[in-house]
């Protein structure tokens, strides 16, 4: 088979809808977006999870704001 890949950047849902694309690999969290506009998930690649990383020097120096942070992303999840 012959495939050609497009990065598509955005809503990539609707590449094929468009005609740009006969499918599409996407990172989803519940799959609602790609089941409002009429596709599947046809195979999982494979499982992820984002990951918060700070450098040394950072941590140390900006310790309160980094800790702010966290607490905001995590209140948010």
């Amino acid at each position: 088979m012959d495939v050609e890949i497009v990065k598509i950047e955005g809503s990539v849902e609707l590449a094929p809808l468009l005609e740009l694309a006969d499918g599409i690999v996407d990172i989803v969290e519940t799959g609602t977006t790609l089941k409002e506009n009429g596709l599947e998930v046809v195979r999982e690649i494979a499982p992820i999870s984002a990951r918060f990383i700070v450098n040394t020097v950072s941590l140390k120096l900006r310790q309160q704001e980094i800790e702010d942070l966290v607490k905001l992303i995590k209140a948010n999840i």
